[in-house]
């Protein structure tokens, strides 16, 4: 059976990395390529806040082909559309028929991103979808994936759960009502190491930060942990 040529949309953080997990044990799919949006201003991951130089060496070790959309400072929604649109009909040109996300909830999202990719003719695949949270986040752990904290609702969860690995004490201190994969944006990860990573990806903890963000009328707080990376000759 011939697999589809398949690109992931990457986060750099846990659902993303279960999600390729889950596409390499697929035979239906072959993941070619790796894709990621980064704040070229601040020369980081969107939404996460990750050093655009840890993602590079995650995506290293991992060893698929990738590339990333590059968007301004304060990117407007069609800003995003527009310069995700010009790099998905590129990869339409090079054969991708499927676009894979590690989205398990949001109704609303997955609307939106097929919406978007059946006008450039590409098909999705969600390899998380609708699973339960809980049995995610364990299964995540039993198979030897480690992610790190790096970015909080302030609404939600305190300042001292930025920077915090993901373990079963990790997962026991959530408040009530928080999923434990943060589905609904409670918090964000960085996935460091992976059963299918060549080697863990080294860093140290940085300080932590505090950034509010305007949202229509709505002002939303996130602490911020910053990564730094450690040098693979030190």
């Amino acid at each position: 059976m011939l697999k589809q040529k398949t690109y992931l949309n990457w986060s750099s953080g846990k659902d993303a990395a279960l999600a390729l997990y889950y596409l390499l044990k697929d035979p239906n799919y072959e993941v070619e390529y790796i894709l990621t949006t980064v704040n070229a201003h601040y020369n980081r991951v969107s939404m996460h806040g990750l050093r655009r130089d840890l993602l590079e060496q995650q995506l290293q070790s991992i060893g698929i082909a990738n590339g990333v959309v590059a968007l301004p400072e304060t990117p407007s929604n069609n800003d995003y559309e527009e310069l995700m649109g010009r790099t998905v009909r590129q990869l339409k040109t090079d054969g991708f028929e499927y676009a894979a996300f590690g989205d398990i909830f949001l109704d609303d999202l997955r609307t939106y991103r097929e919406q978007q990719l059946e006008k450039v003719g590409v098909k999705t695949v969600f390899p998380l979808w609708k699973k339960d949270t809980g049995q995610l986040i364990h299964e995540f752990l039993d198979k030897g994936f480690k992610t790190i904290v790096v970015c909080v609702n302030a609404d939600l969860l305190d300042a001292s759960f930025a920077g915090r690995i993901i373990d079963e004490d990790f997962i026991n201190d959530l408040p009530e009502g928080v999923d434990p994969c943060g589905e609904n944006g409670e918090f964000h990860t960085f996935c460091f190491d992976a059963p299918y990573f060549e080697c863990p990806v080294r860093f140290t903890i940085g300080e932590k930060v505090y950034k509010e963000y305007k949202n229509g009328g709505t002002t939303n707080g996130f602490w911020f942990c910053d990564l730094l990376p450690i040098n693979k000759n030190e």
